[in-house]
């Protein structure tokens, strides 16, 4: 990792052969506890070893999208995001009340990645050959498309042949924003989804664009202002980000991703949050490239 804390963990733990740590996960039924007390034993000098010394991670992740994160009544984010790190947490023995969650939005994923401001980032992040080049994803445990949002009582936009040359809202730094010009739609780009709101509802846009479980979202927390049309146009495979290069911390994360499938963990998360509007589908196989 790039962050200075992390040498100085592994510097207090030379000489040992192994970091553990030990896990005290309170039993708040909450889908990223262990559940039980565990023996954390990671080999000396990796992201994991350190991480579960500490006691603590930090995991960036968005506060204002419905369903995957979103900032509750408690100040804490909510979501099937945060429940996903929870889950990498609790692997660690860190509980979630040692998760420090730091808001990233589309643009700043892969900086803060970079500079060492955050462990890891599950954020609607889709993988693709670009960002691979200064990050490294496990993953994807989620495969979402891009859709279109307008107005409830809009019947002129069906899907994204009705969207060229028209003005449409998405996010800076973003796969959507990037599909909007390539389709000949006029994007106009803002920092988050929420902010694409009030635009869509003056008029100044005609849809909001971007992965169709995020929609979803947005109009389950607006009902009856906004809905979802047409068929996902594109396959966004979300995966959850990490320093370039960190191949063991991200072949550790796809074991747990898998281990969730195959415990429940997984479809328990879902079902928590987004799974209340979305239907339950098989998560996809992490690629481990």
């Amino acid at each position: 990792m790039k962050r200075a804390r992390i040498p100085l963990i592994a510097l207090a733990a030379a000489g040992a052969l192994a970091l553990s740590a030990c896990s005290g996960s309170t039993d708040s039924g909450d889908t990223g506890d262990t559940g039980d007390t565990e023996e954390m034993m990671f080999e000396e000098g990796t992201t994991m070893a350190a991480l579960s010394e500490a006691g603590t991670i930090t995991i960036g992740t968005k506060f204002d999208q419905p369903l995957f994160g979103l900032v509750g009544p408690s100040g804490d984010p909510e979501g099937f995001d945060v429940e996903i790190g929870k889950i990498i947490a609790g692997k660690l023995g860190i509980d979630e009340g040692s998760i420090e969650w730091v808001e990233t939005v589309s643009a700043n994923r892969e900086p803060f990645i970079e500079n060492g401001q955050v462990d890891i980032v599950v954020a609607t992040y889709t993988i693709n050959d670009d960002r691979k080049e200064v990050v490294s994803f496990a993953g994807p445990y989620y495969m979402a498309g891009q859709s279109i949002l307008v107005l409830a009582d809009n019947e002129d936009i069906m899907s994204e042949e009705d969207l060229v040359g028209q003005p449409v809202c998405s996010v800076t730094g973003s796969t959507p924003a990037a599909m909007l010009e390539e389709i000949g739609a006029d994007p106009v780009l803002t920092d988050t989804y929420s902010n694409c709101l009030e635009p869509l509802r003056s008029g100044a846009v005609v849809a909001v664009s971007t992965d169709n479980v995020i929609l979803a979202g947005l109009a389950a927390q607006n009902e009856g202002e906004f809905k979802v049309v047409g068929e996902p146009f594109t396959d966004e495979p979300y995966g959850i980000g990490l320093a370039l290069d960190d191949t063991d911390f991200r072949m550790w994360i796809n074991d747990v991703l898998e281990e969730s499938y195959a415990d429940g963990s997984y479809e328990e998360a879902w079902n928590a949050t987004a799974g209340t509007i979305l239907p339950y589908v098989e998560p996809p196989t992490p690629d481990r490239y």
